[in-house]
């Protein structure tokens, strides 16, 4: 099953919290700060067949699809890159018994993401290619170094080698940008939206928790938010509530949290109302966001929802804007800009001519 494979190397937690940190006396729900990424040794792991190293269990596991799989994914892909027809650059001028050994290098720093899925898709490709690596999902790589080398049929490598760099430079950019927004944004977590590419939800999620944020919902069948046009179409916040907490007990959707977003303090009180009102179902209302407000509104939000339910901060999230934020005492803050305006992180794939 491909939601069970990965790394060459042994696991090991590229991230964690310290003890979680209450944001206010009076608030149940605590956050942590997250610790620096592991900066791994340098010396390349014993070899190992791709085929066997994709089975091996996950450094830091994907996020969960009910209907989503990697391994068609990467299907895909592979197939759209060689259609019915193969490699024809490969295929005519590199006799099909030819052995290589290429490296890959870092051009960039940044966090590595992607290694895991690397070795499904050389599996995908030819499982009796190894791999080496020195460094595994989450740890910093730095520019100028090899982080991985793999020996097999030289068409079977280069037939991979597109596939594997744009889903490890996307991934390991995603993850370098949360990394250093969730160091910015403690002790408030980090959180993705669902801004991803389409048909890459998954990877672009899975590239967030590898980086240290957390994950939002994963699309529209595991959450109920309710946004400004639900409020609307409805005719207010509490019809929208109301018709949400009806919506899951006639499924018996018990599990599914409900979000409310708010916009001013005035709906932030509504809500807050609404969660005081005993004779009012609100046992689904996990989480208010709080959308474009200042931090000053922010931090009066937090201060009147007092624990009741956990917030979350979005909107004009960026590199610069993410600590101050984290300082109002939001539980979350969530960024499109991880996923929809992520700079790729430079590496390449090399055959040596030794």
């Amino acid at each position: 099953h491909d939601g069970q494979m990965s790394t060459a190397v042994a696991p090991v937690r590229a991230f964690s919290r310290a003890a979680a940190v209450p944001a206010t006396a009076a608030r149940a729900s605590s956050r942590a700060t997250r610790l620096p990424v592991r900066a791994a040794a340098s010396t390349m792991s014993a070899p190992m067949k791709s085929g066997e190293a994709a089975a091996l269990p996950y450094t830091i596991a994907p996020p969960a699809h009910p209907t989503y799989s990697i391994a068609d994914a990467i299907k895909l892909a592979l197939e759209e890159d060689i259609a019915d027809i193969g490699d024809i650059s490969s295929l005519s001028t590199i006799p099909e018994a030819t052995v290589s050994t290429a490296t890959l290098l870092a051009k960039a720093d940044g966090v590595l993401a992607g290694q895991a899925l690397c070795n499904q898709i050389l599996a995908a490709v030819d499982p009796e290619v190894t791999v080496s690596w020195s460094k595994i999902d989450g740890d910093v790589i730095a520019k100028g170094e090899l982080f991985c080398e793999m020996t097999g049929k030289a068409h079977s490598i280069l037939r991979a080698e597109r596939v594997l760099l744009n889903f490890m430079q996307r991934m390991s950019g995603i993850a370098t940008l949360t990394n250093a927004m969730a160091d910015a944004a403690a002790p408030a977590y980090m959180l993705e939206t669902r801004k991803t590419v389409p048909g890459l939800r998954l990877p672009d999620k899975w590239a967030v928790l590898i980086g240290g944020g957390k994950n939002h919902r994963m699309g529209l069948f595991d959450m109920i938010m309710i946004k400004d046009n639900h409020i609307a179409a409805s005719g207010g916040i509490d019809k929208a509530v109301a018709n949400g907490h009806a919506f899951l007990k006639e499924k018996g959707m018990d599990g599914v949290k409900i979000e409310v977003e708010t916009r001013t303090m005035d709906e932030v009180r509504q809500v807050i109302a609404l969660l005081e009102n005993d004779a009012f179902d609100t046992s689904a209302v996990s989480r208010v966001m709080l959308d474009n407000m200042s931090c000053e509104l922010m931090r009066e939000a937090v201060e009147l929802i007092d624990g009741r339910v956990e917030t979350e901060a979005s909107g004009n999230v960026t590199l610069e804007t993410v600590h101050a934020i984290g300082q109002t005492g939001v539980t979350y803050i969530s960024s499109g800009a991880l996923t929809h305006s992520v700079i790729a992180c430079d590496i390449s794939l090399n055959i040596s001519t030794d």
